[in-house]
C-alpha cells in the first residue's frame, strides 16, 4: 500500500503540455519556418537573376572579341540596315569580307560574314552569318541587347592616312525595367586590312 502510494504521488507530479501550450510552439515555429523559407526564396532568385546577368555579359565580351578579330583581318566592311534605326549608331548589321588568309577563313577564297541584330523591342540579340550577307539564320553569339543599331563605319578623311574602323556599342540588360543592370560594351575597331584614308 505504502509503495501505491509513492507511486501515485510521483504520477501526479509528472505534468505534460496543454493543447495551448502546443498550439502556441506550432505558431511560432510556423512564423520562423516561413521567415527562412522567404529567405531562402529571395536569395535563390537572387542568385538566378545573377547567373543570367554573367551569362549574357560573358556571351556580349564572347561576341565583341570575334567580331574585333573579324573586322581587325577584313579587307573591306559595308554595313546597312533592314529599317530605319533610331539613335547614335546607324546600322543593324554589317558584312565583313575576309580575305583568305584569316584565321576564321577556312574556305581558301574570300568569305563574306554578316553580324547582326534581331529581335523586338528592348531585347535583342547579335548573329553570326558565315557566306551570307543577309540576316537569317546563323549562330547567336551575344543576347539582352537593349538596341538594334549597335554598329557605325567610319570612313578615314582623304589623305588622313588613318584607317577605317567600326564602332560597336553593345547596351546588355537582363531586366531593362532596371536600368542600374545596364552594361555596355563599346570598342572602335580599325580595319588592318583596310585602304588609309
Amino acid at each position: 500500500m505504502i509503495r501505491l502510494r509513492g507511486l501515485l504521488r510521483r504520477s501526479r507530479g509528472e505534468a505534460g503540455y496543454s493543447l495551448i501550450e502546443m498550439l502556441t510552439v506550432l505558431v511560432i515555429m510556423g512564423i520562423v519556418m516561413e521567415a527562412l523559407t522567404t529567405l531562402f526564396v529571395r536569395a535563390s532568385t537572387a542568385e538566378a537573376d545573377m547567373n543570367n546577368r554573367f551569362r549574357s555579359q560573358q556571351n556580349a565580351r564572347l561576341a565583341l572579341d570575334k567580331m574585333r578579330r573579324e573586322i581587325h583581318c577584313a579587307d573591306t566592311v559595308t554595313k546597312g540596315t533592314s529599317t530605319s534605326p533610331t539613335g547614335p549608331l546607324a546600322a543593324y548589321y554589317i558584312n565583313v569580307t575576309l580575305p583568305s588568309g584569316c584565321a576564321t577563313n577556312t574556305t581558301g577564297a574570300s568569305l563574306t560574314v554578316t553580324w547582326c541584330t534581331e529581335g523586338s523591342g528592348s531585347r535583342w540579340g547579335v548573329y553570326r552569318i558565315s557566306g551570307s550577307a543577309t540576316c537569317t539564320g546563323g549562330t547567336r553569339y551575344a543576347d539582352y541587347l537593349t538596341k538594334p543599331n549597335i554598329f557605325d563605319y567610319t570612313a578615314p578623311a582623304s589623305g588622313s592616312g588613318i584607317l577605317p574602323k567600326i564602332n560597336v556599342d553593345m547596351p546588355v540588360n537582363v531586366a531593362p525595367q532596371k536600368s542600374l543592370d545596364l552594361y555596355e560594351l563599346q570598342d572602335d575597331i580599325a580595319l588592318r586590312n583596310g585602304t588609309r584614308g
